[in-house]
């Protein structure tokens, strides 16, 4: 078991967290444990029983935190201001590095109630916990920063909510992310008019996040890191035909990790209106308006750190971000078709072609990229469609060379791999019908062989 230097974010705790306890559940019961991310932070050998008591009864880790602690944050949720939310079922347990010498948090969901609950239970659905194994592993396939989902306990406990039939099953899940820091955690701190510990947070984030010196400014370095790095990440959800479904700022991290899922779906078509969550009546987080709500968020963490930067500083920072999406959206789009870039202005006539073919929803796109890998298409049962739709396409690849090898045998599969909420909802069923495991434990091997078969770099 790995035994890390203290963790660094004891030192920011005085400010940015409380003191909190785990519930105490009826029952562990491991349905999930992610050898694979274990891995990275050398927690792979440990046994079932010492899993259970760390990651289920969250009995601390040596040489590590005492005592969970709640993030204190605020937030802008569907652009209204809630001073009123901070980890209201979570808390980060534990920090460790990674083979990769990063700070990571071991971070919780359903471990009970906290300062921050308001009128919630602290608990987490089973079929919660089920789905965001299923996002995480899906998005880190199609190379999206995303947190791992770690580890998924059944907690023995029967929940009601009004979304959903119930009694339902509860569970407790620990997330392996790159930091739990929030452009809300930088707005809360705004709000309290609280400079000094917004330039400590800056700073931390800075020295242990990115690791970097914090320089003579922190906060103007502080912001052109976030803007760049959640550019990439809007860019990638495009790619990846995924919808968040809840964008608000307190769900954006600063490292532009994506994380937190609750009601996200991956859009079959290339659908610019098409929305995850039921709530959403507006469309205002629907798949085409990813980028600017997250620019949008990003905006306010620029107005937050104008508590202790000048604006004039800041402002030509956040101006680069839709010409930073724009370069990082070619780049995602050619990644996940696996050919070299060419250039800017002939990579966005192709971008531009594939968008063009995608929109007549004549092929899902999950489809159109297994068809294409490698820039070159396979004979398929679309042949005619392509043909029709995607003749820009073919004819702009003709110049571009391969950046996949398609040898794997994934890419002689008869149908791509996809992540779509029928599916989503038969591996619930299985579970919550018939105790059935083996379709979760079986979808989750065929993404991590899609996923090998892309070869992201690391």
């Amino acid at each position: 078991m790995a035994s890390p230097p203290q963790p660094p974010i004891a030192g920011i705790a005085d400010f940015l967290a409380d003191p909190v306890k785990s519930a105490d559940f009826p029952q562990t019961i491991l349905r999930f444990r992610n050898d694979r991310a274990a891995a990275s932070v050398g927690f792979d050998g440990l046994s079932d029983e010492d899993w259970l008591a760390h990651f289920g009864r969250f009995t601390p880790l040596p040489a590590n935190l005492p005592q969970p602690l709640a993030l204190r944050y605020h937030g802008h949720q569907f652009r209204t201001y809630n001073p009123d939310i901070g980890d209201g079922r979570g808390f980060t347990f534990a920090q460790l590095k990674d083979d990769k010498g990063r700070w990571l948090d071991l971070g919780t969901k359903g471990s009970g109630t906290t300062p921050y609950s308001r009128f919630g239970d602290g608990r987490l659905t089973l079929k919660g916990g089920v789905r965001e194994i299923l996002a995480t592993e899906m998005l880190e396939a199609l190379g999206v920063n995303t947190s791992k989902t770690f580890s998924l306990i059944e907690t023995g406990e029967d929940l009601h909510r009004g979304d959903e039939p119930s009694p339902t099953r509860s569970s407790v899940l620990v997330r392996l992310s790159h930091g739990h820091i929030r452009i809300g955690s930088f707005q809360r701190l705004a709000m309290l008019d609280r400079p000094e510990e917004l330039a400590r947070l800056a700073t931390y984030v800075l020295e242990h996040l990115y690791g970097e010196a914090p320089g003579d400014e922190p906060a103007v370095r502080l912001l052109d890191q976030v803007v760049r790095r959640t550019a990439r990440l809007a860019a990638s959800y495009m790619a990846a035909g995924f919808v968040h479904g809840v964008l608000n700022s307190d769900n954006i991290n600063v490292t532009g990790e994506s994380f937190d899922y609750g009601p996200w779906r991956f859009t079959p078509f290339w659908d610019p209106d098409f929305t995850a969550a039921y709530f959403d009546h507006h469309g205002l987080y629907s798949y085409g308006r990813q980028p600017q709500a997250i620019h949008w968020d990003v905006v306010q963490l620029a107005i937050a750190l104008s508590k202790i930067a000048p604006i004039e500083a800041l402002a030509p920072v956040l101006d680069a971000f839709p010409e930073i999406y724009e370069g990082a959206y070619a780049g995602a789009m050619l990644a996940r078709l696996g050919v070299r870039p060419r250039g800017a202005e002939e990579d966005l006539a192709l971008v531009q072609a594939i968008e063009q073919g995608l929109a007549t929803r004549t092929v899902g796109i999950d489809r159109f990229f297994f068809d294409y890998s490698g820039g070159r298409r396979r004979p398929g049962p679309y042949d005619a469609t392509y043909a029709e739709h995607f003749s820009g396409v073919e004819a702009a690849l003709a110049r571009y060379d391969g950046a996949r090898m398609t040898d794997h045998p994934y890419w002689s599969d008869a149908l791509p791999c996809s992540m779509h909420i029928e599916e989503v909802e038969a591996i619930w069923t299985a579970i919550d019908s018939q105790d059935d495991w083996a379709p979760l434990h079986n979808k989750v091997a065929a993404i991590r062989r899609m996923g090998e078969a892309h070869a992201w770099p690391n």
